[in-house]
C-alpha cells in the first residue's frame, strides 16, 4: 500500500513540475514573440509563437497573437486559419472577429488584384512567385478565384456583424459592410 502510495505521488509531482515547466516555456516563448514584434521581426515571432502553441496549443492569447503576426505579415491564408482557432477557443473576443474579417477583405482584395494567384487545387500563391511571362499584363481571374474571392467577402460581411453584435465598444463598421456588399455584387453574377 505504501509503495502504490508513493509512486502514485511521484506521478502526480511529476506531472505538475512538467506543467509547470511547459508553462513557463511557453511564457518564454510569448516574452519573445513579442520583442521580435515590437522589432517588427514578424518571422521570429511566428516561430516562438508556433513553438509555444506546439507546447501549448489551448491558450488563447498565444493562437490570437500568432495570429495578428501572420496579419502584419501579410499572411492571410495563415492568419484566417488561426484567427479561426483562437476564436474556437474564446468565441467573445470581438477584436478577434474584427481581426479576422480585416484579413478575409484583405485576401480577397489581393486575389482581385493579382497579387495572390488561386491554382487550380485552391492553393495560394503570390504573384511574384509564380514563373511566368505575363506577369505585366493583368490575369483573368479563374472560376475558383470568384468562388474564393465571393467565400471570403461573405465571410467577412458576416465577421464584421459578429465583432459589431459582441463590441460595447469599438469601431463602428456599417460603412466597411456596406463597400464588402457592393463588391461582392461585382463577382455574384
Amino acid at each position: 500500500m505504501k509503495k502504490a502510495f508513493l509512486l502514485a505521488s511521484i506521478l502526480f509531482i511529476s506531472v505538475i513540475s512538467t506543467a509547470c515547466i511547459n508553462n513557463f516555456a511557453v511564457q518564454e516563448l510569448n516574452n519573445k514573440a513579442k520583442d521580435f514584434m515590437e522589432k517588427g521581426d514578424y518571422i521570429s515571432a511566428i516561430e516562438r509563437l508556433k513553438s509555444s502553441i506546439d507546447l501549448d496549443g489551448s491558450v488563447f492569447e498565444t493562437q490570437y497573437n500568432l495570429a495578428v503576426a501572420y496579419t502584419k505579415a501579410e499572411d492571410y491564408e495563415n492568419a484566417i486559419k488561426t484567427y479561426k482557432n483562437a476564436i474556437n477557443l474564446n468565441s467573445d473576443f470581438a477584436d478577434a472577429y474584427y481581426s479576422l474579417a480585416v484579413c478575409e477583405e484583405n485576401l480577397a482584395k489581393d486575389i482581385i488584384s493579382g497579387n495572390v494567384i488561386v491554382n487550380d487545387d485552391d492553393t495560394l500563391s503570390k504573384a511574384n512567385d509564380i514563373d511566368d511571362d505575363s506577369d505585366e499584363e493583368k490575369r483573368e481571374l479563374t472560376d475558383n478565384a470568384v468562388k474564393m474571392i465571393v467565400s471570403l467577402l461573405n465571410s467577412a460581411i458576416s465577421d464584421y456583424g459578429i465583432y459589431s453584435d459582441k463590441a460595447t465598444a469599438g469601431e463602428d463598421v456599417s460603412n466597411k459592410v456596406e463597400e464588402l456588399k457592393n463588391l461582392l455584387e461585382t463577382y455574384n453574377q
